[in-house]
């Protein structure tokens, strides 16, 4: 055969078969399907936990815990409560969410002694509720320097518990201020005060 008929049916100027461009192109699109397929995405790498199933696992042991009222301080709006010392994180957690339900459903009174009787905005318009294990830090003295803050001057506020160590025995926190429109409940895991200052174990649970 001829040259001339091998090359009957090429027009000049032009390629045979694909250009290289689309091949190129065909080999990208191929492996970028690859990789969507078999290597697992941010949500899925191994070791993470999506939100919800952190959710999942702190209510899975929060079966409700016991608790008793350890003391009060009326004039700082102040209650302590003190739970089992093997209460779990997730207890102390639905011990919080309970405690901020009644106070929507107006029905904390039945647990708790109001801190503002009578008040307008409620039997509980202003309150700090701490949660201890340690029935010693239950007490008005170190649930009031609690209270008070960490930059509280010592001279007019002497204690023998210092601020501290007290905060680190906070095993929860409810801070309830209907005067705070837009978020009258704050509950945490630990303890933070006004300033900044908190404890080692702090979290903010609402």
């Amino acid at each position: 055969m001829s040259p001339e008929q091998q090359n009957e049916g090429y027009q000049e100027g032009k390629r045979a078969g694909a250009h290289p461009l689309v091949v190129v192109l065909g080999i990208i699109g191929v492996l970028w399907l690859l990789i969507y397929l078999y290597v697992p995405s941010g949500k899925q790498k191994p070791g993470a936990v999506a939100p919800e199933k952190i959710q999942a696992m702190e209510e899975a042991d929060a079966a409700p815990v016991i608790f008793k009222v350890g003391g009060t301080v009326p004039e700082l709006n102040v209650i302590s409560v003190v739970v089992p010392a093997q209460a779990t994180e997730s207890q102390v957690i639905g011990l919080l969410r309970r405690f901020r339900e009644a106070r929507l459903a107006d029905t904390l009174s039945h647990m708790l002694p109001p801190t503002t009787p009578g008040n307008k905005l409620g039997d509980f318009s202003v309150a700090d509720i701490y949660v201890f294990s340690d029935p010693k830090y239950a007490g008005p003295e170190a649930v009031g320097v609690l209270a008070r803050g960490a930059h509280a001057p010592g001279e007019f506020y002497p204690s023998t518990v210092q601020f501290e160590v007290a905060m680190e025995q906070v095993r929860g926190h409810y801070r309830i201020d209907m005067n705070d429109t837009g978020a009258p409940d704050k509950g945490s895991l630990g303890f933070a005060d006004e300033s900044g200052v908190h404890s080692r174990n702090f979290r903010r649970i609402f």
